[in-house]
């Protein structure tokens, strides 16, 4: 075991109001494509870019532009957690883990057995009908063809939330109470690239932030410990 796995072993073991904020390379090691490594979504050749395609304007105007790369690249079937998303969960039977708060939007914090999730982008596992806004099964939306519709006529669209909306208020605020009091902040699988959500850590005020990630974050400077390497193998040794 290296110093820097020692070292989480301790804080780990020496906190009680832990809390974790993920992101897409969480689920790299589930077989979900993370945004922006070498063969991340962002990297592969579209008629739009992904940024494009998965803003709110885009999707009102080319629905089935849209559900093509979502059939495509935003399928999570057969996804199962992996060794963080299983330790995360037990962290927090255990007492010491308060909240998990994600910006993946593919459930699998949940499917481990994580209890108090703060989905900040919102999940793929929910879908609504974007005329009357009824809630349907999201399955209609995930694993047929072309674009569904709800019986009012209306597009049914993901729970998650596209370039150009807000993050929900309520989530933002959680995330925000959850990190002011956390007594460790271990923060894995992000650049910290995305903002807002990238800016809530500003919110933490311990003395144990962690990152976890195979490259460099905008983060690196405040880090009380870093770690490069995969956050699984991380999370198996602790």
């Amino acid at each position: 075991m290296n110093e820097n796995i020692q070292k989480l072993r301790e804080m780990v073991r020496g906190s009680d109001n832990i809390v974790f904020f993920g992101g897409a390379g969480v689920s790299t090691e589930s077989g979900i494509p993370d945004f922006r490594s070498v063969d991340g979504l962002y990297n592969q050749t579209y008629a739009f870019p992904p940024e494009t395609i998965l803003s709110h304007s885009f999707f009102e105007k080319n629905p089935e532009e849209y559900y093509r790369f979502h059939h495509d690249k935003l399928s999570i079937a057969g996804a199962k957690p992996n060794a963080a998303h299983i330790r995360l969960a037990q962290l927090e039977a255990e007492g010491k883990l308060r909240a998990v708060i994600t910006q993946n939007i593919d459930g699998l914090h949940q499917a481990a057995g994580s209890k108090n999730v703060l989905e900040l982008h919102g999940s793929l596992l929910r879908a609504y009908c974007s005329r009357c806004g009824k809630s349907v099964s999201a399955e209609c939306m995930n694993v047929s063809e072309g674009v569904p519709r709800c019986d009012c006529g209306g597009v049914i669209r993901p729970d998650i939330v596209l370039y150009e909306e807000a993050l929900d208020d309520d989530t933002v605020s959680g995330a925000i109470h959850f990190i002011r009091n956390a007594d460790m902040l271990i923060i894995g699988g992000t650049s910290l690239a995305v903002y807002p959500a990238a800016g809530l850590i500003n919110y933490y005020r311990g003395h144990k932030l962690v990152l976890i990630n195979r490259t460099e974050t905008g983060a690196d400077a405040m880090a009380d410990l870093i770690i490069r390497d995969k956050i699984g193998e991380v999370f198996s040794q602790i």
